[in-house]
Protein backbone atom coordinates (compact mmCIF):
# COMPACT_ATOMS: atom_id res chain seq x y z
CA UNK A 1 0.00 0.00 0.00
CA UNK A 2 1.65 3.13 -1.08
CA UNK A 3 1.71 6.11 2.13
CA UNK A 4 2.16 9.63 1.96
CA UNK A 5 2.60 10.11 5.86
CA UNK A 6 1.27 13.75 6.86
CA UNK A 7 1.83 15.27 10.43
CA UNK A 8 -1.26 15.81 11.87
CA UNK A 9 -1.26 18.60 14.22
CA UNK A 10 -3.23 19.21 17.39
CA UNK A 11 -3.40 18.99 21.16
CA UNK A 12 -2.18 15.20 20.84
CA UNK A 13 1.89 14.66 21.22
CA UNK A 14 2.30 13.43 17.97
CA UNK A 15 0.00 12.86 14.85
CA UNK A 16 -0.06 11.14 11.52
CA UNK A 17 -2.00 9.85 8.76
CA UNK A 18 -1.03 7.92 6.41
CA UNK A 19 -2.54 9.42 3.04
CA UNK A 20 -4.51 12.04 1.60
CA UNK A 21 -8.18 10.43 0.75
CA UNK A 22 -9.13 11.90 -2.43
CA UNK A 23 -6.54 12.71 -5.23
CA UNK A 24 -8.96 13.99 -7.46
CA UNK A 25 -12.50 14.25 -8.42
CA UNK A 26 -14.11 14.96 -11.15
CA UNK A 27 -17.88 15.86 -12.27
CA UNK A 28 -19.17 13.95 -14.83
CA UNK A 29 -22.96 14.52 -15.21
CA UNK A 30 -25.90 12.91 -13.56
CA UNK A 31 -27.32 9.98 -13.37
CA UNK A 32 -30.74 9.09 -13.90
CA UNK A 33 -32.14 9.56 -10.81
CA UNK A 34 -30.84 14.07 -10.73
CA UNK A 35 -27.39 13.02 -8.62
CA UNK A 36 -24.28 14.97 -9.05
CA UNK A 37 -21.49 11.92 -10.36
CA UNK A 38 -17.98 12.03 -10.06
CA UNK A 39 -15.11 10.16 -11.24
CA UNK A 40 -13.19 9.94 -8.12
CA UNK A 41 -9.56 8.58 -7.82
CA UNK A 42 -8.78 8.14 -4.24
CA UNK A 43 -4.93 7.04 -2.35
CA UNK A 44 -4.55 3.18 -2.13
CA UNK A 45 -5.70 4.05 1.77
CA UNK A 46 -8.60 6.22 0.61
CA UNK A 47 -9.27 3.42 -1.39
CA UNK A 48 -9.02 0.98 1.12
CA UNK A 49 -10.96 3.15 3.17
CA UNK A 50 -13.72 3.69 1.00
CA UNK A 51 -14.68 0.32 -0.18
CA UNK A 52 -14.60 -0.43 3.95
CA UNK A 53 -16.97 2.38 4.68
CA UNK A 54 -19.12 2.89 1.76
CA UNK A 55 -19.15 -0.99 -0.33
CA UNK A 56 -19.20 -2.73 3.22
CA UNK A 57 -15.66 -4.56 2.70
CA UNK A 58 -14.71 -5.92 5.80
CA UNK A 59 -11.64 -7.60 3.88
CA UNK A 60 -9.79 -3.91 3.58
CA UNK A 61 -9.56 -4.40 7.44
CA UNK A 62 -6.55 -6.50 8.19
CA UNK A 63 -4.25 -4.07 5.29
CA UNK A 64 -5.25 -0.60 6.78
CA UNK A 65 -4.47 -1.99 10.54
CA UNK A 66 -1.44 -3.82 8.82
CA UNK A 67 0.17 -0.53 7.01
CA UNK A 68 -0.59 1.43 10.15
CA UNK A 69 1.33 -0.97 12.22
CA UNK A 70 4.68 -0.71 9.53
CA UNK A 71 4.35 2.99 8.78
CA UNK A 72 2.54 4.69 12.14
CA UNK A 73 3.44 3.15 15.27
CA UNK A 74 7.40 2.93 15.02
CA UNK A 75 6.12 7.11 14.53
CA UNK A 76 5.36 7.27 18.56
CA UNK A 77 6.48 6.35 21.91
CA UNK A 78 5.23 2.98 23.34
CA UNK A 79 1.96 2.63 23.10
CA UNK A 80 -0.17 0.99 26.28
CA UNK A 81 -3.39 0.99 24.94
CA UNK A 82 -5.39 1.73 21.60
CA UNK A 83 -8.54 4.01 21.89
CA UNK A 84 -10.65 4.46 18.80
CA UNK A 85 -12.04 7.27 18.05
CA UNK A 86 -16.30 7.48 19.00
CA UNK A 87 -18.45 6.89 15.61
CA UNK A 88 -19.87 9.88 14.15
CA UNK A 89 -22.46 7.56 12.59
CA UNK A 90 -24.23 5.05 13.65
CA UNK A 91 -23.65 1.33 11.84
CA UNK A 92 -23.77 -2.35 13.24
CA UNK A 93 -20.10 -2.88 12.81
CA UNK A 94 -18.05 0.27 13.15
CA UNK A 95 -14.63 0.48 10.66
CA UNK A 96 -12.46 1.99 12.77
CA UNK A 97 -13.54 0.02 15.52
CA UNK A 98 -12.85 -3.19 13.56
CA UNK A 99 -9.32 -1.64 12.35
CA UNK A 100 -8.52 -0.92 16.24
CA UNK A 101 -9.13 -4.42 16.71
CA UNK A 102 -7.05 -6.29 13.30
CA UNK A 103 -4.20 -3.42 14.97
CA UNK A 104 -4.62 -4.59 18.90
CA UNK A 105 -4.48 -8.51 17.29
CA UNK A 106 -1.17 -7.77 15.19
CA UNK A 107 0.58 -5.39 17.27
CA UNK A 108 -0.63 -6.93 21.10
CA UNK A 109 -1.94 -3.42 22.12
CA UNK A 110 -4.69 -3.93 23.89
CA UNK A 111 -7.79 -1.73 22.53
CA UNK A 112 -10.11 0.33 24.99
CA UNK A 113 -13.24 0.98 23.14
CA UNK A 114 -15.20 2.30 25.67
CA UNK A 115 -13.12 4.37 27.84
CA UNK A 116 -14.42 7.55 26.02
CA UNK A 117 -17.87 8.20 26.26
CA UNK A 118 -19.69 10.44 23.72
CA UNK A 119 -22.89 12.18 24.74
CA UNK A 120 -25.58 12.44 22.62
CA UNK A 121 -26.23 15.69 20.28
CA UNK A 122 -28.78 18.21 21.97
CA UNK A 123 -32.27 17.72 20.14
CA UNK A 124 -32.32 19.34 17.22
CA UNK A 125 -28.65 20.13 16.96
CA UNK A 126 -26.69 20.05 13.11
CA UNK A 127 -24.67 17.16 12.42
CA UNK A 128 -20.62 18.15 12.78
CA UNK A 129 -20.67 17.54 9.00
CA UNK A 130 -23.00 19.92 8.33
CA UNK A 131 -21.12 23.06 10.11
CA UNK A 132 -18.66 25.02 8.56
CA UNK A 133 -15.82 26.54 10.72
CA UNK A 134 -13.46 24.69 13.42
CA UNK A 135 -14.39 27.23 15.76
CA UNK A 136 -18.30 26.16 15.30
CA UNK A 137 -17.22 22.42 15.63
CA UNK A 138 -15.72 22.98 18.52
CA UNK A 139 -18.70 24.88 20.38
CA UNK A 140 -20.73 21.96 19.32
CA UNK A 141 -18.31 19.30 21.12
CA UNK A 142 -18.06 21.17 23.81
CA UNK A 143 -18.66 19.12 27.26
CA UNK A 144 -19.98 16.46 24.60
CA UNK A 145 -16.71 14.04 25.74
CA UNK A 146 -16.20 12.08 29.06
CA UNK A 147 -14.01 9.44 30.53
CA UNK A 148 -15.13 5.86 31.69
CA UNK A 149 -12.51 5.35 34.14
CA UNK A 150 -11.91 1.68 32.74
CA UNK A 151 -8.56 1.01 33.55
CA UNK A 152 -8.09 -1.07 36.83
CA UNK A 153 -4.79 -1.71 37.37
CA UNK A 154 -2.20 0.89 38.63
CA UNK A 155 0.15 2.82 36.22
CA UNK A 156 0.09 5.01 33.16
CA UNK A 157 -0.34 4.57 29.49
CA UNK A 158 0.53 6.00 26.15
CA UNK A 159 -2.85 6.12 23.83
CA UNK A 160 -2.86 5.70 20.35
CA UNK A 161 -5.89 7.83 19.28
CA UNK A 162 -6.73 6.07 16.28
CA UNK A 163 -9.32 7.67 13.36
CA UNK A 164 -10.04 6.86 9.79
CA UNK A 165 -10.72 9.99 8.13
CA UNK A 166 -9.56 13.11 10.12
CA UNK A 167 -10.95 16.43 8.79
CA UNK A 168 -10.69 19.22 11.00
CA UNK A 169 -9.26 17.83 13.93
CA UNK A 170 -12.20 19.21 16.69
CA UNK A 171 -13.03 15.67 17.11
CA UNK A 172 -9.90 14.23 17.38
CA UNK A 173 -9.02 17.44 19.64
CA UNK A 174 -11.75 17.21 22.23
CA UNK A 175 -11.00 13.68 22.80
CA UNK A 176 -7.57 13.93 22.98
CA UNK A 177 -7.65 16.87 25.88
CA UNK A 178 -10.81 14.48 27.52
CA UNK A 179 -7.87 11.50 27.57
CA UNK A 180 -5.20 13.93 28.90
CA UNK A 181 -8.00 14.56 32.32
CA UNK A 182 -7.55 11.22 33.18
CA UNK A 183 -4.96 9.90 35.22
CA UNK A 184 -3.65 6.85 33.94
CA UNK A 185 -3.17 8.27 30.67
CA UNK A 186 0.13 9.63 29.66
CA UNK A 187 1.12 10.92 26.02
CA UNK A 188 -1.85 10.93 23.41
CA UNK A 189 -0.70 9.73 20.02
CA UNK A 190 -3.25 10.47 16.87
CA UNK A 191 -3.62 8.23 14.36
CA UNK A 192 -5.63 8.74 10.98
CA UNK A 193 -6.07 6.34 7.95
CA UNK A 194 -6.59 9.19 5.54
CA UNK A 195 -6.69 13.14 5.77
CA UNK A 196 -9.13 14.75 3.99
Amino acid sequence: MKVQLKKLEGSWDAGYALNKHTLSSDFIGYNEFGRAMFDTTRSEPGEALFQLKYRGDWSQVEPLAAQIKTSLLPMFGKVGLIVPMPASTTRARQPVDEIAKELSRIADIPVFDNIIIKAPAPQGSPQLKNLNTRQEKDEALNGRFSINPTITNEGCWNALLLDDLFDTGATMDAVTKTLKTYKKIGNVYAASVTWK
